[in-house]
């Protein structure tokens, strides 16, 4: 049995269900992440399991105890909220130290646990500090402090990292896994921003409308989504609506090309499918230049340029409707430029397939500022 269970878990607002018959194991030790845009339940989740949120149905299991009815102050869970929500009449120690006070532990370990713990999080000068002296990637610090200070069974981060900036936040989601890491602390984080899921996670459950669309290793999920909506919301990708011409051979056609895919098993001939390729398996050449090698090849013009550091992105205009990108490394792609006719290719093992269904409609309704 696993460490944490979530069983049929649902909960219904009135008429909305926020959360659809959920079941999810993790593992002692394990660093799980739920992913999904705003309003798909993954919050929701996270307040079932602090004991904040009371089920509709379903059940929670804490190393084999059913805990679903037990009181959030009896639950061992340790919660970091976005918001911080620090005391602020209380120095950073005394916010530190408010759990371990209130489950009345002896002065002496108090202070022993609020030293170590601010040395953990590396601001072990700063414990007479009120949080308006401490600027927001430092107060997350200490309220990350203050829910390993009871030293929970479950730590819970509900969008720790939103409020901060760029920078910060990528310092801190890095210290954070680290110290989970350190500590083997079973920990459950929400986020929207897929980057963050991806870079720190053993697992990730990409989350739709109340339900697991898939839940699988960072790598899997991006280089083998099982649903459209996952494929769609986890990276970015060049979408061809196609039929299949031929599944054995791997032919497809999208208008009056012909991609050539990884032969398909379980998809038949005439089936609808979406194939998706990553920009970064987009070559991008000069017209009339030597051959690609790339099994697939679609003429184009550059619309648009942008420098990104390590990789150039392009987008290229194909036809009236279909614009498609390629991030190209930045040593290769000086001499490229806007209004230059170009040769796009890419390898048919590159392709992702996936069987065309309703949740392209809902995928596309994903804004880009819910991805990032």
């Amino acid at each position: 049995m696993a460490f944490l269970e979530l069983t049929e878990l649902t909960k219904s607002f009135g008429r909305v269900t926020a959360v659809d018959a959920v079941d999810l194991s993790i593992e002692r030790g394990e660093f799980l992440t739920l992913l999904g845009p705003s309003g798909c339940g993954k919050t929701t989740i996270l307040r079932m399991v602090a004991g904040f949120e009371t089920p509709s149905a379903g059940n929670i299991l804490l190393d084999g105890d059913d805990i679903t009815t037990t009181p959030a102050s009896k639950r061992a869970m340790g919660m970091v909220f976005q918001s911080y929500a620090l005391f602020p009449h209380l120095t950073a120690a005394e916010n530190i130290a408010f759990g371990m006070s209130i489950k009345r532990l002896p002065k002496e370990r108090i202070k022993q646990r609020c030293a170590e713990l601010l040395e953990l999080v590396g601001l072990g000068e700063k414990d007479r500090s009120y949080p308006h002296q401490l600027s927001g990637g430092q107060q997350q610090r200490i309220a990350l402090a203050r829910a390993l200070a009871i030293e929970p069974r479950v730590l819970l981060l509900d969008e720790p990292l939103s409020a901060l900036d760029a920078k910060v936040r990528v310092s801190l989601r890095n210290e954070i896994r680290h110290i989970q890491q350190q500590l083997k602390i079973t920990a459950i984080y929400v986020t929207h921003d897929q980057e963050e899921a991806l870079a720190i996670s053993d697992r990730i459950a990409v989350m739709s409308k109340g339900r697991i669309e898939q839940l699988d290793q960072p790598e899997e999920i991006y280089n083998n989504p099982r649903t459209v909506f996952a494929a769609t919301f986890v990276g970015t990708s060049n979408r061809f609506n196609a039929l299949v011409v031929a599944a054995a051979e791997g032919r497809c056609r999208v208008e009056q090309q012909e991609l050539h895919v990884p032969p398909l098993t379980n998809i038949r001939d005439g089936a609808s499918v979406l194939v998706m390729v990553r920009p970064e398996e987009v070559n991008v050449q000069k017209e009339g230049a030597l051959p690609n090698s790339g099994a697939n090849q679609i003429a184009g013009t550059i619309i648009l340029r942008t420098f990104l550091g390590p990789f150039t992105r392009f987008h290229v205009h194909v036809n009236d409707e279909t614009t498609l990108t390629a991030d190209v490394p930045s040593q290769y792609a000086r001499e490229l430029y806007v209004a230059e006719p170009v040769v796009l290719s890419f390898a048919a093992d590159a392709c992702q397939v996936l069987p065309t269904d309703s949740s392209i409609k809902e995928a596309e309704k994903i804004t880009e500022s819910e991805k990032v």
